[in-house]
């Protein structure tokens, strides 16, 4: 049975927190306030708003996916110490990242450090979040945190030091690209996951994919591709194109398959958000066997993931 893992997934209790001014906050039935706009963040039937680790793993084990990453944005509020508690609880079944704070002045090398001294695994940053930083709760106020700056640097070789692995969204221009390129070629033993497929709709698709010649602890992976692509939809065939471009790039063991759940899902099921790649004619058993799973559990180091048999469907 092939090996199927996650590299790309978001969990919460609550949304609750302000972004750019404007309020992110949990409803029910699924809703939440995003950016001021009422919105289904989750399918309707998570009515709670609970994004819970347990209804996670359900999910998982119907689609047979053994593991996965959980990454942090702010979108969706500090959710450090609920993660803490998912990597104690399920160990072998998750990779959870924590989140430091950039904004309003905090000090996010102490917030970094708290991350690396605690069970968590890595450290999210969501840099496109990196380019206007409001300095106060005002928000009248913005600076560019650039990732080559000195406070950045000192930040990555802290990750780098403590083995942890950095997960790293870029912004959805070239801005800072030679800057992730620098910051890789500073911190050679650094692993690092670019999310969002390169934010493979751009036009810095290519760039952003390429920083994976850099270095050996580089890789790409697809959190988020098929939002990306929702006006085109499942089966999503322009997007498996761009799977094939990327592997012709970089090679195959440099990319890693991610579902973005649970937002992605409002839209498709979550066996959907991989099984367009696992039901492709275009791709060899091989190269779906490495980009579903085979390079993020090398890359991340899962053992002793479960045995998933295929449970059928009532309407089968």
């Amino acid at each position: 049975m092939m090996t199927i893992i996650d590299a790309h997934s978001h969990l919460w209790l609550k949304q609750d927190t302000r972004v750019d001014g404007k309020r992110i906050l949990t409803l029910r039935d699924g809703r939440s306030v995003f950016l001021d706009e009422e919105v289904q963040m989750l399918p309707p039937f998570m009515i709670d708003g609970v994004n819970s680790a347990e209804v996670f793993l359900s999910n998982m084990n119907y689609a047979q996916v053994g593991a996965a990453v959980v990454v942090q944005e702010i979108i969706d509020g500090n959710q450090n110490e609920y993660l803490t508690k998912v990597q104690q609880t399920y160990p072998d079944r998750f990779f959870c990242m924590g989140m430091t704070e950039f904004r309003y002045g905090n000090d996010f090398l102490a917030g970094a450090q708290a991350v690396v001294n605690s069970p968590l695994k890595g450290l999210a940053i969501p840099g496109h979040r990196l380019l206007s930083v409001p300095t106060s709760p005002k928000e009248d106020k913005f600076e560019t945190l650039h990732l080559n700056s000195s406070q950045m640097m000192q930040l990555f070789k802290l990750l780098e030091n403590n083995d942890m692995v950095l997960s790293m969204c870029l912004a959805d221009d070239e801005q800072q690209i030679a800057e992730m390129g620098e910051v890789i070629q500073e911190c050679p033993k650094l692993r690092i996951a670019i999310g969002h497929f390169g934010m493979v709709t751009t036009p810095s698709f290519e760039r952003q994919v390429k920083l994976a010649l850099l270095g050996e602890n580089v890789m790409v992976e697809s959190g988020g591709i098929t939002w990306l692509y929702n006006a085109e939809f499942y089966p999503y065939p322009t997007a498996v194109r761009s799977i094939l471009q990327a592997a012709d790039w970089v090679g195959w063991d440099r990319l890693m398959w991610g579902s973005d759940y649970p937002r992605t899902i409002t839209a498709i099921t979550y066996r959907m958000s991989y099984d367009f790649v696992s039901k492709s004619r275009e791709l060899s058993d091989e190269q779906k066997a490495q980009f579903l799973g085979g390079n993020a559990q090398r890359f991340y180091g899962f053992k002793h993931l479960p045995e998933l048999p295929y449970i059928k469907n009532m309407s089968e």
